[in-house]
This record gives structure tokens, sequence and C-alpha cells, in this order.
């Protein structure tokens, strides 16, 4: 893999230069500025019950492991390392070229009252070829094979179980060989490797295409390779049938949230609202982002500096328009929002630029009455400061 990722960083250089890629990663600097990118969600999140458990997978290369777990709710915390070999401390050099019995893998830690274990196990088995039994895609050797690592009886009943569902499921003609093994010392990797998809997004997404690994998963799972555990809440909110939908949205907004069409900029209705309140899915009323991320970006559509809380959109891929962008749906109803890119304001550096066809947006006023209790609330505690604070200076 590393004389692999050497010779294709070359290859970006060029593509890069010749698109004038803006629009796809921002403005020079900016991979270095995303850092927290959707990390700012999970550290505003209100709802961790401070509970924690770990859970350990090893999938190929360990930049394409950490997104798939990274953005889901409940999930702490991914970290890139070692693991399953008889050296200490190794170094991605000796684990790439020499025989420490070591395995690229990821460490998760996740709160177990948001997230099970065995929705990360759904997770795991949609990021990998479970029959290849010597590397993953584009990378071969021992140190890329696949593995669960269990950190108790009960996880490895659990993985145990769903390699047996996954074999049994007739998916693959070939037998599942992704050994259950017992966890053993975690070593981190070095830190240019951690959230590499994040600091070096042109280059990660373009390895990644290059790898095959989307081409398979895809081939393999179809419209069920996105897995999305059941949040707590999430019972409130379905997507229609298409009949539904057909009679019930607007031409332009089904359009957008069905078909990834794209509404004209300074000619829709939230680029420049200025009310407080909340933007949920046209399609289903999932909460997506709130007044307080909204920022005058100057594009035209409706931009955020991040979504509502952790786990309220997903996302994916697309190459639409040739480089790679970053697409985002709602987590629940699966509705074409818009895109993100890494141009936006402190401190997450993002700008999620949204269609307004997808959205429906309630001012905070009618929160309650919307139904939406729980996030009035959030708007009626910053009024109260903004009045105690108004008070207190008169």
């Amino acid at each position: 893999m590393a004389k692999y990722k050497s010779r294709i960083r070359y290859v970006v250089i060029a593509l890069v230069a010749a698109a004038g890629v803006y629009w796809f990663t921002g403005p020079a600097g900016s991979e270095n500025t995303v850092e927290a990118a959707n990390k700012a969600a999970k550290a505003t999140a209100a709802d961790d019950s401070g509970q924690r458990a770990v859970a350990t997978f090893a999938g190929g290369c360990f930049w394409c492991m950490e997104p798939p777990f990274e953005k889901l709710k409940g999930v702490i915390s991914t970290e890139s390392g070692y693991t399953g070999g008889h050296i200490q401390n190794p170094t991605y050099q000796q684990v790439s070229h020499t025989d420490t019995g070591h395995l690229e893998a990821v460490k998760v830690v996740y709160d177990p009252a948001q997230i099970s274990y065995d929705d990360l196990l759904q997770v795991f088995w949609r990021q990998i070829n479970p029959t290849d039994d010597g590397g993953q895609f584009v990378d071969r050797g021992p140190s890329y094979t696949s593995a669960i690592f269990v950190h108790s009886e009960e996880q490895r009943s659990k993985a145990e179980a769903s390699k047996r569902d996954l074999s049994s499921s007739g998916r693959f003609d070939s037998p599942i060989v992704t050994p259950v093994r017992d966890a053993m010392e975690f070593y981190s990797a070095e830190d240019y490797h951690q959230d590499y998809y994040r600091k070096n997004t042109t280059k990660y997404k373009y390895y990644r295409y290059r790898s095959g690994r989307d081409q398979y998963l895809e081939q393999v799972w179809g419209d069920e390779r996105h897995y999305k555990p059941l949040v707590p809440g999430s019972e409130r909110y379905t997507k229609p049938s298409d009949a539904e939908l057909r009679d019930r949205l607007t031409n332009l907004q089904y359009e957008v949230t069905q078909n990834e069409a794209t509404e004209k900029p300074f000619d829709n209705e939230y680029w420049d609202n200025k009310q407080e309140g909340v933007y949920v899915d046209i399609v289903s009323g999932e909460p997506l982002f709130s007044s307080k991320h909204k920022y005058k970006s100057g594009t035209g559509w409706p931009s955020f500096t991040q979504p509502i809380r952790a786990g309220a959109v997903t996302e994916h891929t697309d190459y639409r328009m040739l480089l790679p962008r970053t697409e985002i749906r709602s987590a629940i109803a699966d509705s074409h929002l818009g895109h993100v890119f890494e141009d936006g304001p402190r401190p997450t550096g993002l700008r999620y630029c949204m269609n307004s066809a997808a959205m429906r947006f309630i001012p905070a006023e009618e929160l309650k009455q919307e139904g939406y209790p729980e996030l009035a609330i959030d708007f009626l505690s910053q009024s109260t400061e903004n009045t105690e604070t108004k008070t207190d200076s008169e």
C-alpha cells in the first residue's frame, strides 16, 4: 500500500491542478482545518449516557475503516492502529513490510445505550470482502486481512452468530473467512494515519476509488450497503411511499430529494432566511439543521457549519461531476440534501450546502406545537440567556 500511495500522490496533484478543485476540496490549506469535521456535533451532543464500550475491527486499509464508524450516532471515537501481532509498538513500515503478525485495525469507542455491538457488526460486514484471505481489495498481504477482535464472551457470541447469519444468507458464493479472534494489545498508528480521510480528503477519495472497495461493495450489497442503525426517536420519522411523495411534494422537491437535482442559487426559499428555528427533512420531518449553525456563505444556497446533531445526516461519495464530492443525505428517509465542502468558517471548517427544496423550516416559536418540544427548549434557554444579559446590562 505504501508504494501505491506514493505513486498516486503525484497523479492526484496533477488532477487537482488541471481541474481547479475549489468547489471540491475548498481553498488552499483547508485540509488542515477540518480535524473537527462532524466532531463538533458529537462534542455538543447532550444525550451521551456516559457509558463506554470498545470494539475492534480489521478490514484492510484503516484509512477506509474509520469513516463508516465515526459517522454513526453513539460512536464516541475511532482510532487507527495495529493489533494481533507479536512485537510491541510496531511502526507502519514494520507492519507493512515485515512479519509482525499485526493487522491494520480500527478501535471503536461507543456508547452501548445509543448503538449496539450488533449494529457495529452490520456496519463492519458492509465495508469488507469477507471471502478474501489474502488482503482487502488493492492492498495485499497478511497485514491487510480482515478480522473481528472481541473483548468479551458476549462480543464473541454476537460476532460468531453474525458471521453464521452472513454465511447462510447466500450473498457470497465463497466461504466467509474473516476470523473472530480474542482482542490483543492495540497500538495506535502514527499521527498522519489518524483521520486521514479528513486531513487529506482528495488523496483519500482518489485512493479509495482506485482501490475497488466501493465498486465491490455496491455490487454485493446494492441498496442494503448503507446500514442504518435505529437511533432513539427515529421511530417518529418514516419515509412515505413513492406515490405519496409524488402527491405531496412539488416537482422541484421530488426531483431534489429523490433524483439528486439541484435548485437555482439565490432563487430558493431559505438561502437568506435569518429566522431562528430548525430545518427538517421535507420528506420525513426528521431534524437536520439548526439556525444556530447557519451562516451567510455567499453561494446562494442555505449553508450550515454542522448538522443539528451527530448522525442526523449521512455522507456518500458522489462522482457525478468527475472529481469526487461528498453528498449529504438524511439519515432516515435517505433524501438527497446537498453536499459538504471544506471552505466553511470555524470551528468546523465545513460548509453544508443544502437545497431549500429538501427542507422545511420550523420557526423556534412553533417547534413545540409542531411536535418538536425537545428542540424548542434549546431556543427557549437561549432566549432566556439573552433576556438576562440585556437586563444585567441595563
